[in-house]
């Protein structure tokens, strides 16, 4: 089963449901905002990708930070940061048996989903 982590509303997660659904890939949709996001996940996700791609340091969520708590992140502080706020996750997260898609890029779904 694919399952698609994100926001709803966001513009690049538009892009990423209408990719899915023009190519037939049926998912399950996880909304940050209604269901949270938990530490295993995160965890899991970072051992396969990088804790540093998957908080979103170019949002306006993480930019509204004060500068001390955007300064030297590191896995911990960036844990933390985006269990407050899942906003600061990287969307969106897709994760398909052994895929883990980490943002929105057609030619890297076309390559890894078909």
């Amino acid at each position: 089963m694919t399952t698609v982590y994100g926001i709803k509303n966001c513009d690049t997660m538009k892009k990423a449901f209408a990719w899915l659904e023009g190519h037939g890939i049926v998912y399950a949709f996880h909304d940050y905002k209604k269901l949270g996001a938990d530490e295993t996940l995160l965890k899991k996700w970072a051992a396969r990708a990088g804790w540093e791609k998957l908080i979103n340091t170019r949002g306006p969520s993480f930019r509204k930070l004060p500068p001390e708590k955007q300064a030297n992140l590191t896995e911990k502080k960036a844990f933390a940061l985006m269990l407050e706020n899942p906003s600061m996750i990287k969307r969106p997260i897709l994760e398909t048996g052994k895929t883990l898609l980490v943002g929105f890029d057609a030619d890297e779904y076309a390559k890894k989903l078909k």
